[in-house]
C-alpha cells in the first residue's frame, strides 16, 4: 500500500479557516486532473503527491478504464481479478 496522502482545503460554505481533509479518492481525482485539465507533467503531479510516476499513470489509466472515481479506490481490482483466475 502507497503511502497515505494527507490534504486539507478550505471548503465554500464554511467559515474562514475550516479546513476538510481529502480521502484518497478525492486526492488521485485532484491529480488526475491535474495531469488532465491542466496539462501537469505526470512527473510533477508524483512528486507533488508523494508517488512514484508509474503509480501516477496507474491512476490515469484505471480512471479510464472505469470512467471515473470507481477506477480511483484501493484494491478493488486486484482482489476481483485474484478471484477470477
Amino acid at each position: 500500500m502507497g503511502p497515505f496522502l494527507c490534504d486539507h482545503q478550505v471548503v465554500a460554505g464554511r467559515e474562514p479557516g475550516v479546513l476538510v481533509e481529502l480521502g484518497v479518492v478525492e486526492q488521485r481525482y485532484r491529480a488526475v486532473l491535474e495531469v488532465l485539465d491542466e496539462g501537469v507533467p505526470v512527473t510533477v503531479v508524483a512528486r507533488r503527491y508523494g508517488v512514484a510516476r508509474q503509480t501516477a499513470h496507474s491512476w490515469l489509466r484505471r480512471y479510464a478504464d472505469e470512467g471515473g472515481l470507481g477506477g480511483l479506490a484501493d484494491g478493488h481490482r486486484g482482489r476481483i481479478a485474484a478471484r477470477i483466475r
